[in-house]
This record gives C-alpha cells, structure tokens and sequence, in this order.
C-alpha cells in the first residue's frame, strides 16, 4: 500500500519513496530486521536516549509526508517491533499549503522502552489508530545537557530514504556508502559538532538548519543531536519582545549583541525542527511574524526594496536568505501575507537581473556596486560593477526553494541566467594561473577550481585579479556551496550546449570534496555556508538536463 502511494508522487524518477538511483544501495538501517506487516523498513523508528539514564521515556517524533499522501493524523498509527499498536497521540503539525492542503507533518507522541540506550518502533498509515494517549506539551521533554541548553531527554531518528522522499528538505538523495559529498560533511564535522557558544558568527547562514539538512540525507542520530541543541541555543538568542524595526528589534538574534543584524534571523530551523522532531517549544506566530517583519525593514538597513540605481547599497547574502526566510515563514504558518511578500521580493530579483538600474544590460547577474559591497563610499569614476558570486547562492538557494512552494515561473529563468553568467564570467581559467597570483588552497589539487571574489562582465581582467589579490585568496572556500547554483542551473537548462558546459563545471568542483580541504575548520560557519542548500546538487545532477522546465515537482501559484 505504501509503495502504491509512494509511486503516485509527481517526482522525476522517483519510486517506492526513494529516488530510483538510490534503490540498489539503500541505507544501512534499512537492511536490518524486517518491519512488521501493516509497515516497511524506511518507516522505522528509532528512540535514543540523549540525556540521562531513563529506560521508560516520553518521546516526541516528527514525521513528514510528501504531498497528498496523508489528510488525517488518525491514519498514523505507532508500532512496537513486532506489530502490536502502541498508545500514541499524534497530531498535524505542518500542512502541504497551495498544493492541496494535505499533511506535511504529524508529531507522534508516545512512551518508549529502551534497551541499552535504544528502542525500536515503526509507524504506519492507512488504518484508523485504536490506542490513544493524552498528549502533552513538548516542554515537558525538555531537560538540560552538559552546556546547559535544553534539549530533549530522547530524540527519535527516522530513516533517510523516507525524509528525502517527503520533501521536508526539499528533494534529496540518500547518502550511499563511499559518496564524496557525504564524506566531506562528515569531515567537516569532526570540527564542527562542538557547540560554538563563544562565537556568534559561527551561526551565520543558519547552522541548525544546515545539521538538520545533514540528518535527512543519512539518519545520523550526531547529526540530529547536534541539530537539536544547536536549534535550542540558537532560539534562545530571539528577541522576543519589541517592535520588529531598529531600535527596538524584536525578533532579532541577542547573541552578538547586535539584534537589528537580520542575515542571523532564520525561520527555516523552526520550519525542520517542528517537522522532524516535533518540536513547537520554541515559538508561536507573534515570534514568527517578528522575525519576517524585521527581515520587511531589513533591520537597520533600512526597508526592504527593489534595486532602484546604481549608487544604492545590495548584498546578495541581505536579498537570498530575507527571502528565504519569507517563503520559510509562508511553509509554516499559511499566512498568505508572507506569500505576498515572496511574490515581491522574486520580482524585485527578476527586475534588478534582467533591467539593471545602471543600464548596462542583462548578464544573468544582480550586478551591483563593489564600493558598497566593501562598505566604502560609492565612487562612480573607480567602481567595478560586478557581483559576489558565491554570495549569489543565497539567491540561487532561496529562488530554487520558493520555485519548489509556488511554482513561480520566473525563478528558472534566473537560475538559467546566473548559470550562464557563472560560465562565461565568474570562474577563473585555471589554465591562466600564474605563480604569485594562484589563489587557491592546494587541498583540492592541480585541477583545483575557484570563482572570482569578485566577478564582472565589465571590468578588466587586471582589475578582477587586484580585487582577488586583495581580498580574494583562498575564495575557493566556497566551491561546495558553488555546486548547487551550477547544478540547478542544469536540472533547468534546455541548451544542449550549455548543459553540457554545466555538467563539467560540476564534475571538476567536484575535487572541492576532498577530505583534505574538509579539515580546514579555522572559520566556523564555513560548515554553515558550503552546507545548507548543498545537499540538493546531487538530485539535480540524477536528473535529467533541463528536467526542471517540465517537471511536476513545483507547485504553482499565480505570481
């Protein structure tokens, strides 16, 4: 029955809940003992202990579903391991809004037994639940670990071939044995996990959201507990109270001292929090709509806007995550204002990349000024008028995830140009490297690639290598996170040609993967940025060139 469901989703190549390249190596856990009828292996779950020694836990879990699979929380049911239904209480979280309304995600309450730290349970759908169990705030699960943050007493692992197939991150592979990507992250890791309590840009482009990505690709319960308390620590910095504009600041992050600093206000970990472990604590729709409104003003920016002249201020980290965080705040609560402010923050994008106010034509990128990129004064005469490329993946990561809730018709379009644009400017010919001006960190090799830090359609190759002498070296720090705009840039393109050029580029960054440069953790939030929208190129390179242009997986509103 699950797989007959399964089967019906609107997915390219995708079967039986998983993408149809994963099927010949599913993930370990799912090789283990076999499920009880009425279930299947990848709806396993598993109860860690996670603080204390309790053998008898209260456990919230959260489960996603793929759009249309599931319209009422009475079909979940909770299994042990051998079959017999468990008391449970489970109750719809997230809804599947504009597409058709059914259920996103469902937290699962029920009293677990462990054994040696763990125990075995599954859930199935399909049949109306005949046990009931009296919920209970998800508060109460709350007790503190070794840094003092309150995490949950149990946390529950799902498989990764069910959660890469309901979408809770987007469509995504399972990590298989021996995969480079997956063995970067988990190189990446090893300095990483270690919770950065006395850094606060260490959290810069959303770290719990970047762990959570990372347990859905592999069911790694350190991934999830990292995620967890790492969420926990990032929400208690929100500022809670006060407006949402400068001075006041509400629903700014307090770590840093610097509230009004929106690029740290994320609402994509409330969003995965709540859909994968079931957790509400955390927030409620005054905090969110804080959050958004002070993206709205742009902080101590100034109101959020299109780009009007050439002289005005843009960075493109300010204009991808505000509009992450937009369409993140539309997934979780349905209000149809932050739908509304989506639409016009992807017109402000489409606007500034195929008219820019400095008149010198559509190069497929939001060309702006390098002067006010570097917080200088704006120099008309001296300026180099470019863009940032690895900056512009928070655009690319934010368009790609809106294209996915709305179906706006515009976003491939950009996709494509940014794509063209990285192909014809923004890589440096590794070929023309000279000895004193190669850039790059040797750990990915000979063959290595890097980005201009600076890229342009307009200025001079001399005036392109000043900036990379200056500011640039060692810029191919952000190749990882590079993969996923030239990757989606592929599952959109339909010239031959230029998918062809896509696919290369993609192939040689991938030596960006080796372990080697893995261990370079001297920056914290590099794992942040290589990580958080990356995990997404691998699916787009399974799939076939230009795919995105047919493809059902979007659903479609009215721009």
């Amino acid at each position: 029955m699950l797989i007959l469901i399964l089967s019906c989703l609107p997915l390219t190549g995708w079967a039986s809940g998983r993408p149809a390249h994963a099927q010949a190596e599913a993930p370990s856990k799912s090789q283990g003992p076999q499920a009880p009828q009425d279930s299947a292996p990848d709806q396993r779950i598993v109860v860690h202990q996670n603080v204390g020694d309790a053998t008898d836990v209260k456990v919230s879990v959260g489960i996603p579903f793929p759009p249309g699979m599931l319209r009422d929380a009475q079909q979940v049911r909770i299994l042990d391991a051998n079959g017999e239904e468990v008391p449970a209480h489970v109750v719809a979280t997230l809804r599947w809004y504009i597409r058709d309304h059914s259920i996103r995600a469902v937290r699962a309450q029920f009293q677990a037994q462990l054994v040696k730290g763990e125990g075995t349970y599954y859930f199935a759908i399909g049949k109306p639940r005949t046990r009931e169990l009296p919920g209970w705030p998800y508060v109460q699960e709350l007790v503190p670990d070794s840094h003092g943050v309150r995490v949950a007493a149990a946390l529950a692992t799902l498989e990764p071939a069910w959660m890469c197939a309901s979408l809770v991150a987007g469509p995504q592979t399972p990590a298989t044995k021996g995969e480079a990507y997956a063995r970067y992250v988990a190189t990446q890791f090893e300095w990483a996990k270690k919770l950065p309590v006395d850094d606060h840009t260490a959290w810069l482009f959303d770290r719990p959201s970047t762990l959570f990505k990372a347990y859905v690709r592999t069911g790694r319960l350190d991934y999830l507990q990292a995620a967890d308390e790492s969420y926990h620590f990032y929400m208690k910095y929100i500022k809670r109270d006060g407006l949402p504009f400068s001075p006041f600041c509400g629903g700014g992050w307090t770590m840093g001292k610097e509230p009004c600093d929106s690029k740290y206000v994320y609402v994509e970990p409330i969003l995965l929090a709540l859909a994968l472990t079931g957790d509400d604590s955390e927030h409620d729709a005054e905090l969110v709509d804080k959050m958004v409104m002070l993206w709205k003003h742009n902080g101590w920016s100034g109101d959020a806007g299109p780009y009007t002249g050439p002289g005005e201020r843009f960075t493109e980290r300010l204009a991808g995550l505000g509009l992450l965080a937009t369409i993140n705040a539309y997934e979780l609560t349905g209000d149809k204002r932050y739908l509304d402010n989506t639409n016009e923050r992807v017109g402000w994008l489409y606007e500034h990349q195929r008219n820019n106010p400095d008149k010198l034509g559509n190069d497929g990128s939001w060309r702006n000024s390098w002067n006010l990129h570097e917080d200088d004064s704006w120099k008309p005469e001296s300026d180099v008028r470019g863009t940032s490329p690895w900056m512009s993946e928070n655009i690319i990561d934010a368009l790609w995830h809106t294209w996915l809730v709305t179906g706006d018709r515009r976003i491939p379009e950009m996709i494509t140009a940014f794509g063209r644009y990285m192909e014809r400017y923004g890589w440096i010919d590794v070929s023309t490297i000279v000895q004193g001006h190669d850039w790059r960190n040797p750990c990915s090799g000979s063959n290595g690639q890097i980005s201009w830090y600076w890229a342009s359609s307009q200025a001079s190759h001399k005036k392109l290598s000043d900036i990379e002498d200056s500011d640039g070296w060692y810029s191919d720090a952000h190749n990882v996170e590079l993969v996923m705009p030239v990757a989606a840039a592929y599952y959109f393109e339909q010239d031959p040609t230029q998918s062809a050029a896509l696919k290369r580029r993609v192939e040689a960054l991938s030596s960006s993967y080796d372990t080697e440069c893995g261990r370079i953790g001297e920056t914290l939030r590099r794992f942040n940025w290589n990580n958080r929208g990356t995990g997404v190129a691998l699916w787009f390179m399974q799939q076939p060139p230009g795919s995105g242009a047919t493809s059902t997986l979007a659903a479609h509103a009215s721009p």
